[in-house]
């Protein structure tokens, strides 16, 4: 480990989730402290146990689609040095197939998570305007942000690439870059890093050809998606802003 977050605050919302826990691990081990914030605390928590997070971190409850928990748990401190905002909000009908999905469910899933993307942003830079302190957030966005889908390497099996996720983490991208050209500081940056896909025991014959779109590793490791999120909190990009760095081993060329 390098220390590269040594005395950094880092708040991670949605940090009991597959990457977020991961990440708390990764800023502890790289030298930072977490505020560590998700729905479910009980989870959260547990998870935390099984990778053996015991030190250096704090957990708060945060609904993510609600002003006043988040307002709430920015409060918590005057420094923070930077957010992630891993959280995914959906509702119960999110992932139908294209003519599966209605107006209404389509409405309320871009409204749950770009809605609170949105919120989150806003509420960050306005604690950067409020402490006059640098503070680095990072939107976690997609491949499916930038390419379209590749829809044939769902074929034979009951998995899709819903449409609310493109729209989304497409338009997250540009969101970021609308917020950082409004507030106009360079101590205020936001980046996404835009993952290929994780490994999370996905059917053999869609990993069969989701590897072959790749220049050989097929889905990613979680870990392997951390590095760039510890570079865009560290001081080594302190000039980054409005950026989407890409990690997919190829498979959005």
């Amino acid at each position: 480990m390098t220390d590269i977050l040594k005395g950094k605050k880092i708040l991670i919302a949605g940090a009991g989730g597959l990457l977020g826990s991961l990440l708390v691990k990764k800023i502890i081990d790289e030298g930072g402290y977490v505020v560590a914030a998700d729905y479910n605390e009980d989870a959260t928590l547990k998870k935390f146990q099984e990778l053996n997070i015991n030190e250096r971190y704090e957990l708060h409850h945060l609904d993510v689609t609600k002003l006043d928990s988040i307002q709430s748990l920015l409060s918590c401190s005057d420094e923070f040095d930077g957010a992630v905002n891993t959280t995914y909000p959906r509702n119960k009908t999110y992932g139908a197939h294209f003519f599966d999905v209605t107006f209404e469910s389509f409405n309320e899933n871009l409204s749950l998570h770009l809605g609170s993307a949105f919120l989150f942003s806003q509420q960050c830079a306005l604690y950067f305007k409020k402490h006059n302190r640098n503070f680095s957030l990072i939107n976690i966005s997609s491949i499916y942000g930038v390419v379209v889908p590749k829809f044939e390497i769902y074929n034979n099996t009951q998995m899709t690439m819903p449409v609310e996720y493109a729209a989304i983490k497409s338009a997250l991208l540009h969101l970021n870059k609308y917020i950082v050209k409004y507030v106009g500081d360079s101590g205020f940056r936001i980046n996404s890093v835009s993952p290929g896909g994780i490994f999370d025991n996905q059917p053999d014959s869609f990993l069969h050809a989701y590897k072959k779109e790749t220049n050989g590793a097929g889905m990613l490791d979680v870990k392997e998606v951390l590095g760039s999120v510890v570079f865009l909190l560290s001081e080594n990009s302190s000039f980054v802003t409005g950026q989407n760095i890409i990690v997919d081993d190829g498979f959005s060329l």
